[in-house]
């Protein structure tokens, strides 16, 4: 059975942005709470309250009694509204949850044994599908949790949804097949690693070869007035210039 948690709110008598506005003004987040085919109540929340409950993580599905004047109420955080600018939280929905009505939460998936799970001592890698499992269920027996016990599992083997246990009288949202929430992968090589070693290719071969010969200079010009090779004939001189005609 889940447990609830208490939170300290002030009723508001009338709704509306005006009145919303006053209501941070005076330092409140406003609220409602609606739902159970009851009227709405409208409420003010400490924000540092709201805050804290945000920062937690999973609030969609945390279960609360909100405390007006004496009175609780059990209900669920469905919404946050937050300003555009600072980010801070200007308004909070919560459905007020009634016994016997059907909800539809989300409930996290706690994975157990991965120290003895055969599969990931074998160098597999644990391939999480589904954190969470969103269930129909009655409010007061909402499970804190689903256990996934991975101490059999080998590489590519799973986690279906009939292998959870804490299920109690949930029906999951997906009703149309035994779906996955985990699965045993076979190791992978890393990008990086991938990287690294064409890195490493690239540059031995790049890199000449141990114990070969370094390629052989190009031969240089000979210099201007050297005399020419053994062997090689003179060159031809160039005829002389005709002298040029007088003019008589």
């Amino acid at each position: 059975m889940a447990s609830f948690e208490t939170i300290e709110a002030s009723a508001r008598t009338r709704a509306g942005k005006g009145v919303a506005r006053a209501t941070r003004r005076e330092g409140k987040v406003p609220g409602v709470v609606y739902g159970a085919k009851q009227a709405p109540a409208l409420i003010a929340l400490d924000p540092r309250v709201v805050l804290r409950e945000l920062k937690r993580g999973g609030w969609r599905s945390r279960l609360y009694e909100i405390e007006v004047g004496g009175e609780r109420t059990r209900a669920l955080m469905r919404d946050v509204q937050f300003h555009p600018v600072t980010d801070q939280p200007e308004h909070v929905d919560f459905q007020r949850l009634a016994a016997g009505e059907r909800i539809r939460v989300s409930v996290k998936v706690v994975f157990l044994n991965e120290g003895t799970c055969p599969g990931l001592k074998r160098g597999g890698v644990l391939n999480v599908v589904r954190h969470t499992v969103e269930v129909a269920c009655d409010p007061d027996s909402i499970p804190e949790k689903f256990e996934a016990d991975l101490g059999s599992l080998d590489i590519n083997d799973n986690v279906r949804w009939h292998n959870l246990t804490g299920t109690g009288d949930t029906r999951p949202i997906v009703a149309d097949r035994d779906f996955v929430i985990a699965t045993v992968a076979p190791p992978t090589v890393s990008a990086e690693t991938l990287a690294e070693d064409a890195a490493a290719a690239e540059k031995a071969a790049a890199a000449p070869a141990k114990g070969g010969k370094a390629p052989a200079k190009a031969a240089a010009a000979p210099a201007k007035g050297a005399a020419p090779a053994k062997g090689a004939a003179p060159a031809k001189a160039a005829p002389a210039a005709k002298p040029a005609a007088k003019k008589k």
